[in-house]
C-alpha cells in the first residue's frame, strides 16, 4: 500500500495498467472517470491548477496495483474568462479489481475519513452491484439532481472498427493533427469548444507529458480560414487494441455543419491503422442532454455501461 498527497505522472501509469487488466476482464466495470484516456487526460489537464486539492491512496497485491482512490477536494476554479468557480464538495475517483472486490469498504472508509465534514460525491458503474451495496451501507444514497433530466451521470459507448464510413468534411475544410498545428492551435481549439474553461497552455503540456499522449492521435477539424474549429483526442490502449476518444468539441461557430461527425469517423480510421480494432467514447446519458449522444449514436457507437451518481451529506455522517 502506497499514499501520497500529490498524484504524479508514474502513478497515472500505474492506475492505467489496472483500467487496462479491468478492461480485458470486465469492461462494463470500468468507472466513470478510470478509464485508459479519461486518467491521462484529466490529471493532464489539472496537474497545474488542481493538484493541491487532489489526493489519493492505492492498494497493491504484492507488486500488481488492484485498488484506488483519487478525492477531489474543494477548490477555487479560475477560468479563462475572469469568472471564478467555487467548488464546494468532494468527488471521488476509483476503481477495484473485480478480484479484489472487498477492497470497496476500505476505498469508502479512506475516502469519508479524508473528505469529513463536507458533501462527497461519486460514480460507481451500474454494473458493480456488490459495490454498490457496499456504498449504500457506508450511508451513499442517489442523488436526486444527478439523476434528473439535466443529470450529471454518463455512460460508456463503444463500437468495432471493422466497417468504416468515409469522412465527409465541407468544402475547404481540413483534418489536421496537433503535431502538424502546434500546441497553440492544439489549446486554441479546445478553449473555443469549451468556454469558460480552465484549460491552459500548461495543461495541454501536462497532457503532453502522459505517456499514453500521442500527438498524431489528436486530431483537429481546420476551417478554410485557419480556425481550429474542431478538435478530439484519441487514447491508444494497445493491450486491448482500443481507441478513446475525450475530449470531443466543436467551435460554437462551427455547429451543426457535420465536423464533428466527420472528426470521428477520421479519427476512427486513424485509430484502425494504428492497430486498433475498437473504440469507446463517453457521454453524459440523461434525456436533457441528447446532442453529443446523438452524435455518437450516428456515427455506430452502442452503450456499454453506465454509472450511478451517489451522494452523501454530512449531517449522514
Amino acid at each position: 500500500m502506497a499514499n501520497a498527497e500529490q498524484m504524479t505522472a508514474g502513478d497515472v501509469r500505474l492506475m492505467q495498467g489496472l483500467a487496462q487488466r479491468v478492461t480485458a476482464a470486465r469492461p462494463d466495470l470500468v468507472n466513470s472517470d478510470a478509464s485508459y484516456g479519461e486518467l491521462a487526460w484529466n490529471w493532464g489537464k489539472g496537474h497545474a491548477g488542481d493538484r493541491a486539492s487532489w489526493r489519493r491512496r492505492m492498494w497493491f497485491s504484492g507488486e500488481d496495483l488492484v485498488a484506488w482512490g483519487w478525492i477531489h477536494l474543494p477548490r477555487r476554479v479560475r477560468r479563462n474568462d475572469g469568472s471564478v468557480h467555487n467548488i464546494t464538495g468532494a468527488y471521488l475517483a476509483y476503481q477495484v479489481h473485480p478480484d479484489h472486490a472487498g477492497l470497496v469498504d476500505e476505498v469508502i472508509d479512506w475516502y469519508d475519513h479524508a473528505a469529513a465534514g463536507i458533501e462527497r460525491t461519486v460514480l460507481p458503474g451500474a454494473a458493480d452491484e456488490y459495490a454498490l451495496q457496499r456504498w449504500a451501507a457506508h450511508g451513499y444514497g442517489t442523488d436526486p439532481a444527478g439523476l434528473g433530466d439535466k443529470g450529471t451521470w454518463t455512460q460508456l459507448n463503444q463500437r468495432d472498427l471493422a466497417d468504416l464510413e468515409e469522412p465527409a468534411l465541407p468544402d475547404g475544410f481540413r483534418f489536421r493533427t496537433a503535431d502538424e498545428a502546434g500546441p497553440e492551435a492544439a489549446v486554441q481549439a479546445h478553449l473555443d469548444a469549451w468556454k469558460p474553461s480552465a484549460y491552459t497552455a500548461e495543461s495541454y503540456q501536462g497532457v503532453r507529458r502522459t505517456a499514453a499522449y500521442r500527438g498524431d492521435l489528436h486530431i483537429l477539424v481546420e476551417a478554410p480560414e485557419g480556425t481550429m474549429a474542431a478538435s478530439t483526442i484519441m487514447w491508444l490502449d494497445e493491450a486491448n487494441k482500443s481507441a478513446e476518444f475525450e475530449p470531443v468539441g466543436t467551435h460554437p461557430d462551427y455547429r451543426r455543419r457535420g465536423l464533428a461527425r466527420a472528426m470521428l469517423l477520421h479519427g476512427m480510421r486513424q485509430a484502425r491503422e494504428a492497430g486498433a480494432t475498437h473504440a469507446t467514447v463517453a457521454c453524459l446519458g440523461a434525456p436533457g442532454h441528447p446532442q453529443a449522444r446523438g452524435l455518437y449514436y450516428s456515427v455506430g457507437f452502442q452503450e456499454l455501461s453506465r454509472d450511478v451518481p451517489l451522494l452523501k451529506t454530512p449531517r449522514t455522517g
